[in-house]
């Protein structure tokens, strides 16, 4: 949002008047409001313990008493947002997934969503990331699991022998960032044609793109279209 702030004869952007864009930003030309953000600093440390809440808690706590492993597993647990995320290692990915299945503590029978991320700066050069979110409908608790590999060498288990749900989802991560799901019953692209070259979400993928014709407009492609650079 942009707020054009009165001058001195008491008109919105009028003589003495300026401009003040959304969020601090000015002078950038991107009238978003979004140069003015500074991304947080990364961090690969583990959140503090106990996290403060009552169900992240109760989840770490039973993992630990019921996987002995789980220092070995898990690279690092982080509590924000009111989400508890466990980072796994990719070899103990599967060993993690039946412990939180089936234990009855924990109970983690649905695996209602996983998609990739591509994080380019990932301090530990692994920046392609698995992100599966769980959902204890036994327990009514909700939990992240996360596992990162480079990108020259994107395997990692796949998750559909424990949760079948995971079969399209896996498909899409390996379509759109090119993770390798081992053991997928059937890895293809599910949405870019079988012929398609690279991994269109990766964030070093070029905009590329057609002009489009809507409605009597020209749409641009994207990179071709107003550059803030």
């Amino acid at each position: 949002m942009t707020e054009l702030v009165p001058g001195s004869a008491g008109v919105p952007g009028g003589p003495g008047g300026r401009r003040r864009d959304a969020f601090g930003a000015r002078g950038s030309g991107d009238t978003s409001g979004f140069g003015g953000l500074v991304p947080p600093v990364p961090s690969l440390a583990s959140s503090a313990r106990p996290f403060g809440d009552d169900a992240a808690d109760s989840v770490y706590d039973t993992l630990e008493r019921v996987f002995p492993e789980l220092g070995d597993a898990v690279e690092r647990v982080v509590f924000a947002y009111g989400e508890l995320t466990i980072h796994v290692r990719r070899e103990r990915l599967l060993d993690v997934a039946w412990t939180l299945r089936d234990d009855p503590g924990l109970r983690f029978e649905l695996l209602s969503s996983l998609s990739g991320v591509d994080y380019p700066d990932d301090l530990t050069g692994r920046r392609l990331h698995s992100v599966v979110h769980l959902t204890s409908m036994t327990h009514r608790r909700r939990l992240r699991v996360e596992v990162s590999v480079a990108d020259g060498d994107p395997t990692l288990p796949s998750l559909t022998p424990v949760w079948p749900t995971a079969d399209w989802h896996e498909r899409e991560a390996y379509d759109l960032f090119g993770l390798i799901y081992e053991g997928h019953p059937g890895l293809a692209r599910i949405m870019m044609p079988d012929d398609w070259v690279g991994h269109p979400q990766r964030k070093d993928y070029p905009l590329g793109g057609i002009a489009v014709d809507y409605k009597g407009a020209q749409i641009p492609p994207p990179d071709t279209r107003r550059s803030y650079s």
